[in-house]
């Protein structure tokens, strides 16, 4: 596993990158996701006909981009960094199991504690999701020096 993915603070059941494929560090990236057909909750999206549930697509992008984001060395890792908006996503297709997802997602920008991502997901040469996403996180506190309490 790519040391930038250890980033994630999702457990392996709720991982939706399985390769970190390319990483320009707090810019772009590229993973990919192969949805085995094990996974726990297909076996509700829909019984007998298997479908990742687009929000999971958009979950895919978030990873991504929260990856990227963090991964810039320029800039402090944001504690809690999580999803805060869904912009203009469209899903044009779906992936079912066997198929892997390849993802690609840019850094747009930043704003204190939010990151604006872009991001698309795709089935070979079929694009499946086209997406723009906020994250949002804690900015880290700059320290203060505390008085000298021993001159009291």
């Amino acid at each position: 596993m790519h040391a930038a993915l250890l980033a994630l603070p999702h457990g392996p059941e709720f991982r939706f990158i399985d390769a970190l494929d390319a990483l320009v560090p707090g810019r772009s990236g590229a993973g990919r996701y192969l949805l085995r057909g094990d996974e726990a909750f297909l076996a509700g999206h829909f019984p007998g006909v298997a479908l990742l549930p687009g929000v999971l697509l958009i979950e895919a992008i978030a990873q991504l981009g929260g990856v990227i984001a963090q991964s810039d060395p320029a800039i402090p890792a944001m504690p809690n960094l999580r999803l805060a908006a869904v912009h203009n996503a469209k899903i044009t297709g779906s992936v079912v199991p066997g198929e892997t997802l390849l993802l690609h997602a840019s850094v747009l920008g930043r704003m204190g504690a939010l990151v604006q991502i872009e991001g698309e997901a795709w089935v070979g040469p079929k694009r499946v999701l086209t997406t723009r996403l906020t994250l949002g996180g804690l900015v880290p506190e700059p320290e203060v020096p505390q008085p000298d309490s021993s001159r009291q």
